[in-house]
């Protein structure tokens, strides 16, 4: 029998009623013949939730400081593991063996960087042993244990990478991701009525889209694809009766044509600080394990973005580094929008010419060669969505 792995975002599993469904959908896929591990994410704003906790614990002393990574790893796996077993239940409610793992058993080996953990090695033996009795094996997304035996997490959206790798280990059929919209679009559709579903992307372009802050796909699990090459489809969870070609996204090595698309990230900082002083501000991020994106150098300054979405207690995080590095001028309130696709990267003096008869001069314009992006307020974020998909 033919390995399916399918993976259940946030929304997917908000809820006891939602849970259900989603049991129904894996029990079909179960009884059409094919073996099945399902990767589950917390329910809902689980994560959230616990952030925040974690954060309040940090400042019940009354200093602002960022909680402890590992101890935030501990916190947030219960999250996962809560879906994994509420699921397992339900599974076997519907007259189907299924056992809940989580990550550490399935397992999933990462290094020894909490919160933002990087798979190393895959030993999917307990795995492989279940589905040979016949057992539908449901696993808690977002988490590892390292090689050091300690539990890690695998940074916001690495559900997505703990399936892909999943897939890859287990020589599996195809990797199925299930969250609230039917695959990948040309902007995002709750912003752009307009927006146009991407029916077939390549690798490069998927990953791309992602690092510039499109939700749809964690860009690790792109990148971990990439290296396997494992195909990924990208599917709505609410209907389950339309399973065709046009309600997904497939996304694998070689695609025909170029697809286009407009992505926009809000949750972005702007670090300035002058370039004799970016080996220490790189080394300080280094230490604080924050991962920055783009950094150029600028008439003597040096410029980088850090993608706030993975960075707990952001506010002392940053107070942090202004307090190691005097230099250093730190901007929010500022998000990325960026024009994805072949060729874009050539056209970063077109976008930039655009935006300016707008009346929205970049603060700052990256470029590679899939992708220009341009630094904006947050005021001008919409608008420029707005517009450059318009032209697109």
């Amino acid at each position: 029998m033919a390995i399916v792995v399918q993976k259940y975002g946030g929304s997917s599993v908000a809820d006891l009623a939602k849970l259900s469904r989603v049991a129904d959908w894996v029990v079909a896929t179960k009884r059409a013949g094919h073996c099945v591990v399902v990767v589950v994410s917390a329910m809902g704003k689980t994560t959230d939730e616990l952030l925040a906790l974690a954060q309040r614990a940090a400042g019940s002393a009354g200093r602002d400081a960022p909680p402890p990574r590992r101890e935030l790893d501990m916190l947030l796996s219960v999250g996962e593991r809560t879906s994994m077993a509420l699921l397992s239940i339900m599974v076997q409610a519907r007259g189907e063996p299924a056992v809940s793992l989580t990550g550490s058993q399935s397992g999933i080996i990462t290094n020894d960087r909490h919160f933002d953990a990087r798979i190393i090695e895959v030993r999917p033996h307990r795995i492989e042993d279940e589905l040979y009795h016949g057992k539908i094996v449901i696993v808690a997304g977002y988490q590892g244990m390292s090689y050091k035996r300690e539990i890690t997490t695998l940074g916001r959206g690495g559900s997505d990478t703990t399936a892909v790798a999943l897939a890859a280990a287990l020589s599996a059929e195809r990797c199925e991701i299930y969250s609230d919209v039917d695959g990948v679009y040309s902007a995002d559709p709750r912003n752009i009525a307009e927006a146009r579903q991407l029916p077939e992307l390549d690798f490069a372009t998927m990953q791309e889209m992602a690092e510039s802050g499109a939700k749809v796909l964690h860009a690790r699990a792109v990148e971990f694809a990439k290296r396997q090459n494992i195909a990924i489809l990208a599917r709505k969870t609410d209907d389950f009766t339309t399973r065709g070609q046009g309600h997904q996204t497939r996304i694998q090595a070689q695609m025909p044509g170029s697809a286009r698309a407009i992505v926009l990230d809000r949750k972005i900082a702007w670090l300035r600080c002058a370039a004799l002083d970016a080996a220490a501000l790189l080394t300080a991020c280094t230490q604080a394990e924050l991962s920055l994106r783009d950094s150029v150098v600028v008439d003597g300054s040096f410029h980088a973005l850090l993608p706030l979405s993975g960075v707990p207690s952001a506010a002392a995080t940053l107070a942090s580094l202004s307090a190691q590095l005097p230099s250093l001028v730190v901007r929010t309130g500022v998000g990325t929008v960026s024009r994805v696709g072949g060729g874009a990267g050539t056209e970063g003096a077109e976008l930039a010419s655009f935006l300016s008869q707008l009346g929205m001069p970049p603060l700052l314009l990256l470029a590679s060669a899939l992708r220009v992006t341009a630094l904006l307020p947050d005021a001008a974020l919409s608008a420029a969505e707005q517009r450059l998909h318009a032209a697109l």
